[in-house]
């Protein structure tokens, strides 16, 4: 399994960038995806999961924010972020879970500063 991300960027604080995470293969198999942060000197910390049946869970950090979203027919996680603020910069992770398995994609840098 391969995860590729991308869609990370400079961008103002109260922008918006989509970032995205397409799998290898069909992502019915996975039982969750979702996206993961770590910024400079920090542990690596949820941002946003969305599950097999489509439930979705946000850090507190990032609701009314942040959205993830998934296309099945092209295998593709997003999240669309809004209203960035400079804490949000951070090397952003994709991951996903196949029963006990977990893969986890190369990040993309998302940069919020003016």
């Amino acid at each position: 399994v391969q995860l590729q991300a991308s869609g990370g960027g400079l961008v103002q604080p109260g922008g918006s960038l989509r970032l995205s995470c397409a799998a290898s293969g069909s992502i019915f198999s996975f039982n969750a995806m979702g996206w993961y942060r770590q910024a400079q000197g920090n542990q690596r910390e949820m941002v946003a999961s969305i599950i097999s049946s489509g439930s979705t869970i946000y850090a507190n950090s990032v609701k009314g924010r942040f959205t993830i979203s998934r296309d099945n027919a092209k295998n593709t996680v997003y999240l669309h972020m809004n209203s960035l603020k400079p804490e949000d910069t951070a090397v952003y992770y994709c991951r996903a879970n196949r029963r006990s398995d977990v893969y986890w994609g190369q990040g993309t840098l998302v940069t919020v500063s003016s």
